[in-house]
């Protein structure tokens, strides 16, 4: 099975710590960051799709996937 994931966070040590988290749990790189600069807020925020294969299970909607 195939996971796909969107992380997304504000342009800082944090949103870098979610993605390193991530590949550390196995979770790859999936094309390339995104930025956008959110008007109300002032801040800038990344985006980055990450995929990860999980064998011997099946797909489910209920399937926490950052628990995978």
């Amino acid at each position: 099975m195939q996971l796909y994931r969107f992380l997304t966070g504000p342009d800082d040590a944090s949103f870098c710590h979610k993605v390193t988290e991530a590949l550390n749990k196995g979770w790859e790189l999936y094309g390339s960051p995104q930025l956008t600069y959110n008007q109300e807020t002032k801040k800038t925020q990344c985006g980055q799709a990450v995929i990860k294969t999980v064998l011997g299970k099946t797909y489910s909607p209920d399937m926490k996937l950052g628990a995978e």
